[in-house]
């Protein structure tokens, strides 16, 4: 595996650069940057552009950076989903690990692009850990242009080199069935969706928001419930830190990183809550395990019902709303009628839906 080191990189590792050439697919550009004061390691595929971000490293860590490499390699290929006897053959493909110069502008200027990215998304670093598999997963389903007045996105085009280097179908992962029914009186609003449960309560948060229609104005949170009592809750999952400043008898703990692995399939009933003031639940229950979900990315299989729009004012505002539309002689309708559009209020389309969680 060769890593073409950018000057600074290479004044930090204290290596003197070898020579030699390797395949595109296993030959990496790699440039080193400070973002939230950490130094962090930036690396982009040369075939394919695919990211992966080592965030946080310690003098120690640049002297076995060529393991932390592969260590991240395995992880980020693990979080996409890709068949672990791969992930061996891909790495054990070349022998050893060769640091050198970059090789030319172009790489040069796609590694840069990868690096403003990072700066740009450094929010989603998870400050306490090494390997970033989060972000590099999300940057790397960025489009960047190819250079032929089109654009491509890394990972699909990862995806298709990894196949042909393999020969077969490259993914595998546990997954769950899932239905997830928004609690509404006299309306049935639910999804029914796979999700691998490698992904982290983070990720599905994004999910569910996709799935019904939300646009992520809001905070959530997660309830895990015990299996013998669904009014029990074991954990409560939320997205920021100032939860914590409001004591709470059951357990709390950020979602940053949880997978859903932790808790899914042990605990088969969960609570997602969107937008504490209009206070959407939904109550989310596991159907099935499926353990050898062959696609990178969740489906949703089926659903039913209209999300309410954003804002609307919880259950009972939700009711005035309908009553409003329902009557073009209200003196409110055309404004109401208006405000719902401009909250991208829309009917539930399955393929939509599929095309924007692919």
């Amino acid at each position: 595996m060769f890593i073409h080191c950018t000057k600074k990189l290479l004044e930090q590792l204290g290596v003197k650069p070898e020579s030699g050439e390797e395949e595109a697919l296993f030959s990496w550009h790699a440039n080193l940057i400070t973002v939230n004061r950490k130094k962090t390691v930036v690396f982009t595929n040369d075939l394919n552009r695919y990211v992966m971000i080592l965030h946080g490293l310690k003098a120690k860590d640049f002297k076995k950076l060529d393991e932390l490499f592969l260590q991240g390699i395995k992880e980020v290929f693990r979080k996409e989903g890709i068949k672990e006897e791969l992930i061996e053959k891909y790495l054990f493909h070349s022998k050893g690990t060769t640091f050198s110069k970059t090789k030319n502008r172009t790489l040069v200027a796609r590694l840069n692009k990868a690096c403003e990215n990072v700066e740009y998304f450094s929010d989603y670093l998870d400050d306490g850990a090494v390997f970033q598999s989060d972000l590099s997963t999300r940057i790397s389903s960025l489009l960047v242009g190819d250079g032929k007045n089109s654009y491509v996105k890394p990972n699909e085009t990862l995806y298709e080199n990894l196949e042909t280097f393999a020969g077969e179908p490259i993914f595998s992962a546990v997954a769950v069935q899932l239905k997830v029914t928004l609690q509404l009186e006299k309306h049935h609003v639910w999804r029914r969706l796979i999700v691998p449960i490698n992904r982290t309560f983070e990720n599905f948060h994004d999910i569910l928001q996709t799935a019904f229609g939300w646009n992520n104005y809001h905070l959530h949170e997660f309830y895990i419930y015990d299996q013998a009592s669904s009014d029990k809750p074991i954990a409560n999952l939320v997205c920021d830190e100032e939860a914590f400043e409001f004591p709470s008898k059951i357990p709390m703990r950020l979602e940053k990183g949880i997978p859903l692995s932790e808790y899914i399939p042990l605990y088969k009933n969960l609570m997602y809550r969107y937008d504490f003031g209009d206070d959407w639940q939904h109550v989310i229950e596991v159907e099935q395990i499926i353990e050898d979900y062959d696609l990178p990315y969740p489906t949703c299989l089926d659903g039913e019902g209209k999300t309410p729009p954003e804002d609307v004012g919880g259950k009972y505002g939700y009711a005035a709303f309908l009553a409003t539309i329902e009557n073009p002689n209200h003196p409110d309708y055309d404004h109401t009628i208006n405000w719902a559009r401009t909250q991208g209020e829309r009917e539930f389309d399955i393929e939509e839906v599929n095309r924007m969680l692919k």
